[in-house]
């Protein structure tokens, strides 16, 4: 049995262990099934290391904008039997964050020999082992998962000198990837129109919700982890919202995602709700009853600063006001105070905050800002990548002349 394989099988009985059968194998069958799913003849395969939200926004996402500039695509996992066969199949491979096992190296060293262009794709900075250590889930990684990250999380194809080209999320990941001499291209994380769908149904509800919102209403302040290794960013906002919940008490907290937080919020356990992970739908429910969403990060840790804005056009896609650490990606999307806000110290975190809880209208008022940026800037109808889609279309055409 190798080594991948038995780290997919620790993963998947700690996830048992922490949620329980049912809610577990919700999370589990999807990453089985996706070993045996059709891979239908495009023009660029995406292969992804996962099947989570980063590998959907990465490649099934950014895959339908694409198709609105004429490009077609499929999307396979690292661990599909038949990857390397596909070598033949497809004009441009776009690897993200997919480990180099060997049948990875095997689907690599075709296409080269054919020709054809890999593009090296990520959305943290994982690629370079010396970036880990800033990562919290590092610490609870036992030895063999962390043997695999050795060389980074496709560290070898980023070394690769045939490999010259690379997308990212954000410009701050975009600048460590330049480092290697590559061409980057930033390619944004963008909602697609089946999120868009599903926002669209729950904006009536909330809107006449916050139309009738008083000053003495309860307010929903919310977080959403997402995954395992966010602690210490969740703890840069302790002191903050225990003032908040002390001197507020229509305040509440929704905690979703694997989260271990401080005692002192004991005394306030009447007030706080835990959920676990939840399907893609149900995250856009408990967004749309939030008041208030907050996206804290230690500012400063190169691997936080590498985190995309999606937690803001999440929320502002369904008008829900966001603070959030003031990290370049959130600086470069946020104008502060007018469709959200940025906080860098515990002092900011608080103020903005509490601005926010105490004046409905203000919540409106950014929400409805946010909205406005989120749909111009952060859904795949809206994609504009020129350069990259020139290149890509370039790509494609090359091939064709080749195989003509």
């Amino acid at each position: 049995m190798n080594r991948l394989l038995l780290i997919k099988i620790g993963k998947a009985w700690q996830t048992l262990r922490r949620e329980g059968v049912v809610r577990g194998m919700k999370r589990i069958v999807p990453a089985g099934l996706a070993l045996f799913g059709h891979v239908r003849p495009a023009d660029v395969l995406f292969v992804t290391g996962g099947v989570g939200d980063s590998a959907r926004y990465r490649t099934r996402h950014v895959g339908e904008g694409l198709l609105r500039n004429g490009i077609s695509s499929s999307v396979t996992v690292q661990d599909n039997p038949l990857l390397a066969s596909y070598a033949d199949k497809f004009s441009v491979f776009v690897l993200h964050r997919v480990l180099f096992t060997p049948s990875v190296a095997k689907l690599v060293g075709r296409v080269k020999a054919q020709g054809k262009a890999i593009v090296f794709d990520t959305d943290d900075l994982v690629f370079d082992p010396k970036y880990l250590e800033h990562m919290d889930y590092w610490r609870v990684m036992n030895a063999l998962e962390r043997k695999l990250y050795e060389h980074g999380v496709g560290g070898e194809i980023l070394a690769d000198p045939y490999v010259t080209v690379a997308t990212a999320s954000t410009s701050f990941i975009a600048d460590k990837l330049r480092e290697y001499g590559k061409t980057v291209y930033v390619v944004p994380n963008r909602l697609p129109d089946s999120d868009l769908e599903v926002i669209g149904t729950l904006l009536p509800e909330r809107r006449a919700r916050i139309g009738a919102a008083r000053k003495t209403d309860t307010v929903t302040l919310s977080y959403f982890s997402g995954s395992l290794g966010h602690d210490k960013d969740f703890a840069t906002v302790t002191e903050p919202l225990l003032s908040l919940l002390s001197r507020y008490p229509q305040l509440r907290l929704l905690l979703v995602g694997p989260l271990s937080i401080d005692p002192r919020f004991d005394a306030f356990s009447d007030r706080i709700e835990r959920m676990h992970y939840v399907p893609r739908e149900k995250h856009f429910g408990n967004i749309a009853r939030s008041d208030i969403v907050i996206a804290p990060l230690e500012i400063g840790n190169p691997f936080c600063e590498g985190k995309s804005e999606l937690k803001f056009f999440e929320a502002g896609a369904l008008e829900v006001p966001i603070v959030a650490a003031a990290t370049r990606p959130f600086r470069e999307a946020i104008t502060d105070g007018t469709d959200g806000f940025v906080a860098s110290t515990a002092g900011e975190w608080e103020a903005k905050l509490e601005s926010l809880i105490v004046d409905p209208e203000l919540r409106k008022r950014i929400g409805e800002r946010a909205r406005e940026t989120a749909l111009s800037k952060y859904v795949t109808r809206a994609a504009d990548d020129a350069v990259y889609v020139s290149y890509l279309r370039e790509s494609i055409d090359r091939v064709r002349k080749m195989s003509s």
